[in-house]
């Protein structure tokens, strides 16, 4: 039985965020949940990242939103964002898994997803859902939606470190299952 809770995933780039989520989705499946919503996933040529998809966790669908090649007004560097694609595979994965899922995943909440207003909009009505949750959130990001997360009753927040990054996704399954972790 999982419990109504929802937890935010938060640490420094690279600290292991993605990590701990995808091991509690795996952790989730294992235990007979169906898990939906969107990952983020960084495109690299080995060396640094040179764009990002967006892919449904339920169906598997995939989008690339953001590369070299894109041209907009909302730049990573030289990494060009195109919120339309985002927009097409990210805010249906996570209308379906508010509707079809035991959880709910949104990784992750930060500086380019909330150039989305559709977006910001979907995660305010997902978060008003009964629906177990589990939220990536951009650490030091400012922006108005992150901090009314951060400041939710109903939402953990966890900080993934190098030295916890192994133990959280244990600990988020027991937060998940009701037990005082």
């Amino acid at each position: 039985m999982v419990s109504d809770i929802k937890i935010g995933i938060t640490g420094l780039p690279g600290s292991g965020k993605t990590y701990t989520l995808m091991r509690v989705i795996e952790m989730l499946r294992d235990g007979g949940h169906t898990v939906g919503g969107m990952i983020n996933e960084p495109v690299t040529d080995g060396r640094r990242k040179i764009g990002f998809t967006v892919r449904n966790i339920l169906t598997g669908e995939s989008q690339s939103f953001a590369d070299q090649e894109t041209e907009s007004k909302i730049m990573i560097g030289r990494i060009g964002v195109d919120l339309d694609r985002f927009e097409e595979v990210g805010i249906a994965a996570i209308r379906q898994a508010c509707e079809e899922c035991d959880i709910v995943v949104i990784d992750e909440i930060g500086k380019i997803e909330v150039e989305s207003q559709l977006f910001v909009d979907t995660v305010k009505w997902a978060l008003e859902r009964n629906k177990p949750m589990i939220l990536t959130l951009h650490k030091k990001s400012r922006n108005p939606l992150l901090q009314d997360i951060r400041r939710r009753d109903d939402v953990r927040i966890l900080e993934v470190t190098p030295t916890n990054r192994n133990l959280l996704p244990y600990k988020i399954i027991r937060l998940m299952h009701g037990e005082n972790a």
